[in-house]
């Protein structure tokens, strides 16, 4: 079928943008835009829109984080310092409240994550767009978005074939690489890249590992979690880090919680030593004394296992890593072993497939954009969301700044109509 072209026109005189993607951040510029009195066009591939906000839902909904500024600002590592101006104008308490603006309330739990009472996505993206239609913004779904044409105009892929659109600003939300199957697919990485807009490679972030592990060990452990675990790893920069939490061994590898809070430094220091040594402590509430007082006490006729569970409650997939991972002299060395148990070493080979991740660092540079998140190759073109270069650890934080980045981004193509 050939391409039709029109333009998604708004009444006479009254400003016309287009939020291409919508997940949680081109929601939110749809919403910054109607605001404004803007006519607002959201585009989405999928058949309906927030597929990857609903995933991350499945679990839990964790909106958003109640760590005080400075520490929560920080969760952003190196790209602090551009995040920084976005939570500025909506931050956390911002989101929360935003979320009790939809009626949905919320509660902090033990970690000081925040989830809506129900602890669903579902209820909330209802309402929500629910309030962006009643507000005039028109979504169409299966519409994934091509690039651009000769002429300039925004090229969509539908059912009824190839059509192209015209809009004076345009809020690019196209998420980064991971998931594609919901809609996250990275696209639009080589069209932005033709258009001179500088694009850091995307890199798999909150990421699981590869382990070597022997045959044996996977096929008892596999799917097994890790709980009661403190994990350290020496940073590339030599910044010594230390979590504790609980992680889940996989067929590959480690992934889970207290991975993906490590992931961006293992991430690094693989790429530039090509494997990363991490350290499990699988007695974070004991000292190094008191453990190797426990393994150095007689055992008698007792196998090391029996000692191990007897005296530490190291049993399971804990004394299956320990077998993993020590040789067979050191288990039967008191020193050795007690050494082992506070830090035990274990090699990660690679991150695990952008496409299975939970989210990806790289994406359009801030360098690439003014305040407003305008392209400056792309007068009129704006990008929001974790198509821009930054990461952040689950807990909320990147919901945040998707939302914070949204937000801005909109405002900033409501300005630069309103200024035309």
């Amino acid at each position: 079928m050939s391409a039709s072209s029109f333009s998604a026109s708004a009444p006479s005189g009254t400003p016309h943008a287009v939020v291409i993607g919508g997940g949680p951040a081109g929601l939110m510029a749809a919403e910054a835009l109607a605001g404004r009195g803007v006519t607002v066009d959201v585009y989405d591939a999928m058949p309906s829109v927030g597929r990857k906000f609903l995933m991350a839902g499945k679990g839990g909904m964790n909106i958003t984080h109640a760590e005080a500024a400075p520490a929560f600002l920080a969760r952003y590592g190196q790209r602090a310092d551009r995040i920084a101006p976005l939570l500025a104008q909506f931050d956390g308490p911002a989101l929360r409240a935003w979320v009790h603006g939809l009626g949905i309330d919320t509660f902090v739990g033990s970690s000081g994550r925040v989830f809506p009472t129900e602890m669903k996505a579902a209820p909330l993206l209802r309402t929500w767009l629910h309030r962006l239609r009643e507000s005039g913004v028109r979504v169409h779904t299966r519409h994934r978005w091509l690039g651009w044409d000769d002429a300039g105009r925004l090229r969509f892929a539908s059912p009824a074939g190839e059509s192209t659109v015209s809009a004076p600003a345009v809020v690019l939300a196209l998420g980064g690489g991971s998931w594609a199957r919901l809609g996250s697919d990275a696209a639009w990485v080589p069209w932005l890249a033709e258009r001179d807009v500088t694009i850091t490679p995307l890199r798999p972030a909150n990421c699981g590992f590869d382990v070597d592990w022997s045959a044996v060990f996977r096929e008892r452990y596999a799917g097994q979690p890790v709980k009661s675990v403190a994990m350290a790893v020496t940073a590339p920069d030599g910044t010594p880090l230390h979590r504790q939490g609980e992680f889940v061994i996989s067929a590959t590898g480690i992934e889970g919680s207290l991975v993906y809070a490590l992931s961006a430094p293992i991430r690094d220091l693989i790429e530039r030593d090509g494997s990363a040594e991490i350290h499990l402590d699988l007695a974070p509430g004991m000292s190094a004394a008191r453990v190797a007082d426990e393994i150095a006490r007689p055992r008698g006729s007792r196998s090391v296992s029996s000692h191990l569970q007897s005296k530490l409650g190291i049993t399971g997939v804990k004394a299956g890593l320990l077998y993993e991972a020590v040789s067979k002299a050191d288990m039967h060395d008191s020193a050795a072993l007690a050494a082992a148990i506070k830090a035990l070493p274990l090699r990660l080979v690679r991150a695990r497939p952008i496409d299975e991740v939970i989210s990806t660092a790289g994406g359009v540079a801030f360098e690439a954009m003014n305040a407003h998140l305008m392209l400056n190759a792309i007068p009129g073109v704006f990008c929001a969301g974790e198509m821009l270069d930054w990461e952040a650890p689950t807990g909320g934080y990147l919901l945040t700044a998707c939302f914070a980045s949204g937000r801005m981004a909109g405002l900033g193509a409501a300005n630069y109509l309103m200024g035309m």
